[in-house]
């Protein structure tokens, strides 16, 4: 965009802020309540769509330097190793573990093995769906 853009700019950054703060509550919220990796995964990865829409992609580049293709990559071996571990342990494939931790700012919290598995399906979303966008900006 090459017009006097500062209002959209201005508040787009606000706006980017916000659907990032709830994409993580979404994340952080799915083992107990609705949310979780698949949906946080979409609310992030649109968080960076609406960047890419205000500001172009190089400037985005930029601030976020990330192959998409490796973050989707890694969220599936992430999300498949979570799942594996418990397998090796003797348990069933994708079996949940947890455990409550006195963690010094936090207090005692609830740390579940299902969190990671969460956010391999999270960097997978966020991943496959940047890529998809990137693609797509590239035939136009």
């Amino acid at each position: 965009m090459k017009g006097n853009d500062v209002i959209l700019r201005t508040v787009s950054r606000i706006v980017v802020f916000i659907i990032l703060t709830f994409g993580v509550e979404l994340f952080l919220s799915g083992h107990n309540n609705p949310g979780g990796g698949f949906i946080g995964g979409l609310v992030l990865s649109s968080a960076l769509v609406l960047l890419y829409v205000v500001f172009d992609i190089e400037t985005v580049h930029q601030g976020v330097p990330l192959d998409f293709k490796k973050v989707a990559a890694f969220g599936a071996m992430l999300a498949v190793l979570s799942g594996t571990a418990a397998a090796v342990l003797g348990h069933p494939f994708l079996s949940q573990g947890f455990g409550y931790f006195d963690l010094p700012i936090f207090g005692v919290t609830e740390l579940t093995t299902v969190t990671i598995f969460e956010a391999g399906v999270a960097l997978t979303v966020i991943g496959t769906v940047e890529t998809i966008i990137l693609s797509i900006s590239k035939d136009v």
